[in-house]
């Protein structure tokens, strides 16, 4: 599968990235925006809920943002690697074997990132490498609901680093078979991700929305369905409650 869909943030009264990848993926932005104020709005938005399912491909990422009674497709890119740039990186986690587990532990060692480095492979976005394409018609680069939507995937990054590794071209089952035709004798699993939930602040008295359990949910299609159908059903759904609760009607 070569994208994964995860669903809404809920409204969030304070987050940021903790991980030092997922800091360096925030730095990425605020660098290609240039504008401080831009940034603090963004972070308004993505605390606000307002931002729903996202789908994570390699290179993209999508989701539609709610801003009043408007909804925006936005997508932000980035560069992906080369084969020969992966085969490089591969060959970086393979010769160590607390590489390999660390990925496994969700980590990103940083020793890693810095080997792949000097061989030429960069993960990390660096200054104007994230693209924003939104159809708000804003001239900022990237726009408010941009922003937004990068900063969020800050937050997936922080829980599970094989989403940098999907958005830099590798699905995560392509990346650990290959690891597995470099190394002799059993790879492991990987650890569980579980993303917690700060509780909200003060919610709109009608109605109030649950914000305690976990968020990230990775998409599995049926038989016969591909993730990115199952991601636009769940953002039309998404639209459509949203829609409701606005308007009242799931007041009871």
């Amino acid at each position: 599968m070569t994208a994964r869909g995860f669903a809404a943030f809920p409204k969030v009264t304070r987050r940021v990235a903790t991980t030092w990848w997922g800091k360096a993926w925030v730095k990425a932005l605020a660098d290609t925006a240039l504008d401080t104020g831009l940034i603090r709005l963004a972070r308004r938005y993505a605390h606000a809920g307002v931002v729903g399912p996202i789908t994570v491909s390699p290179g993209r990422l999508h989701a539609q943002v709610h801003d009043d009674d408007t909804v925006y497709s936005t997508t932000v890119s980035l560069p992906v690697l080369s084969e020969v740039q992966w085969g490089r990186f591969l060959d970086r986690v393979a010769e160590h074997a607390g590489h390999i587990a660390a990925l496994l532990d969700n980590d990103m060692p940083r020793d890693l990132v810095l080997a792949a480095e000097e061989s030429g492979v960069d993960l990390l976005p660096g200054i104007g490498d994230l693209e924003a394409d939104c159809d708000c018609g804003g001239w900022e680069l990237p726009c408010r609901h941009g922003a937004a939507l990068a900063l969020q995937v800050g937050w997936l990054l922080d829980a599970d680093p094989f989403v940098l590794l999907l958005l830099k071209g590798k699905p995560e089952q392509e990346l650990l078979d290959a690891l597995r035709r470099r190394v002799a004798g059993p790879l492991g699993t990987r650890t569980p991700v579980v993303v917690s939930v700060e509780p909200a602040g003060q919610l709109p008295p009608r109605p109030v929305l649950p914000t305690t359990t976990p968020v990230v949910l990775a998409v599995e299609p049926p038989p016969g369905f591909e993730a990115a159908d199952v991601v636009a059903l769940m953002e039309i759904a998404a639209s459509r409650a949203r829609a409701l609760l606005r308007s009242g009607t799931l007041e009871g």
